[in-house]
């Protein structure tokens, strides 16, 4: 017997509440970032429209139930796709539509805007493996090696075309979060242990290689990536000896979070000057004018929302929905260990934003399109008397 709801019942207020934290914090951050005399832009007037667009699109995502999404999940692969070819094309032709930001060809410039396709592409990518996850899943319901190495090279392989093209733009940071998205939702695919091991194995052994290549042989690596991705590198792995160049931003950061003390400094109390802080270091920010109080409280807010997908993906009665779950839970938590990461010296200095804080029209809608999902999952789900795997 199904167990029917009201509207408002179904509807997710916690997930809502989260969001509108977010919101707040984003708002009070940015604000305080932005008297810097950095810039002259307003930030927050331009992210509270983002956000007002984030929930029209999460309101959108409320007019489609997940089974809809499961058909149209190879449409939105190939439409992420198309845009990715077509920005990659207008880069090569130098056309200007295709913007250039350090470096990299990652946005398409438009009268109202720039846009970055490969945010979206993340979320196609998502429900793209979810869908050939399940499929195959529901395929072969008994179990083979044989079968399961064909679900980890279909699953590669689609992962494989938008990693290569944000590779050409190149966008290092995005293509970081491709990585991570398709290892989690490995991870979580039903693939036997062992041929996940060997294959996890090879990938950290490679991993330790590239560290050891950066650490014994500079020279090597000096001559086969590009200078301004080497400038990152070693900035990250001796900051102070790059102090005058690619090293500063990150000097600038670990003064700005460690002069924050325990309770900070207070709202516009800031002191370290430190570039980009309302986009890629808005933690650092945070950590200045509220110190480790206020740094944990973020942190938490961030715990909080991933503990939620992962109760939402253990209750709902599809492994469609809950591998949409698990990439959104495994993009969502790489942002936020390799943003934070980033400006404690933790992790190499890339583009990756934080989630739902850092100011950015692309991004945020990105994710409030990965949260659109999550809304639909939990507002078309259905209890029954006898749960059961309802993909088939």
């Amino acid at each position: 017997m199904e167990n029917e709801k009201k509207v408002p019942d179904r509807f997710d207020w916690t997930l809502a509440f989260i969001l509108f934290l977010f919101f707040i914090v984003s708002l009070i951050s940015i604000y305080s970032a932005q008297t810097s005399g950095q810039y002259s832009t307003n930030f927050v007037l331009d992210q509270l429209k983002w956000y007002i667009v984030g929930a029209i699109i999460i309101g959108g995502a409320l007019f489609f139930d997940p089974d809809q999404y499961k058909k149209l999940s190879w449409i939105f692969y190939g439409f992420g796709i198309f845009l990715l070819i077509v920005l990659w094309i207008a880069a090569k032709l130098h056309l200007g539509i295709a913007e250039e930001r350090n470096g990299a060809h990652s946005w398409f410039t438009l009268p109202f805007g720039s846009i970055q396709p490969s945010e979206f592409m993340k979320v196609f990518l998502i429900l793209a493996i979810s869908r050939l996850t399940s499929d195959h899943n529901q395929k072969y319901p008994v179990k083979t090696l044989q079968s399961d190495f064909w679900l980890l090279v279909k699953i590669g392989l689609t992962a494989l075309v938008p990693l290569v093209l944000i590779m050409e733009q190149p966008d290092l940071g995005t293509a970081l979060v491709i990585m991570a998205i398709t290892a989690g939702m490995i991870l979580v695919s039903g693939i036997s242990w062992k041929i996940i091991l060997p294959f996890f194995s090879l990938v950290a052994l490679l991993g330790v290689g590239i560290i050891g290549v950066m650490i014994y042989f500079p020279d090597f690596l000096k001559d086969h990536i590009d200078p301004y991705q080497y400038g990152r590198i070693y900035a990250w792995l001796d900051p102070y000896s790059y102090a005058s160049g690619d090293g500063l931003h990150l000097i600038s950061s670990l003064q700005a979070i460690g002069s924050g003390e325990i309770f900070g400094k207070g709202f516009m109390g800031k002191e370290v000057y430190v570039m980009e802080r309302h986009t890629d270091f808005i933690f650092s920010l945070i950590a200045e004018e509220y110190g480790f109080i206020g740094a944990s409280v973020v942190i938490s807010l961030f715990f909080l929302l991933i503990y939620h997908l992962i109760k939402i993906s253990l209750e709902t009665n599809s492994q469609f929905n809950s591998y949409i779950c698990a990439g959104i839970i495994s993009m969502t938590a790489f942002h936020v260990f390799q943003n934070i990461g980033m400006t404690i010296q933790v992790l190499p200095i890339t583009g990756i934003p934080l989630p739902f804080l850092s100011y950015g029209g692309s991004s945020l809608m990105g994710n409030m399109l990965a949260m659109g999902l999550v809304f639909s999952i939990r507002f078309y789900h259905k209890n029954y008397m006898f749960e059961a795997d309802t993909d088939e």
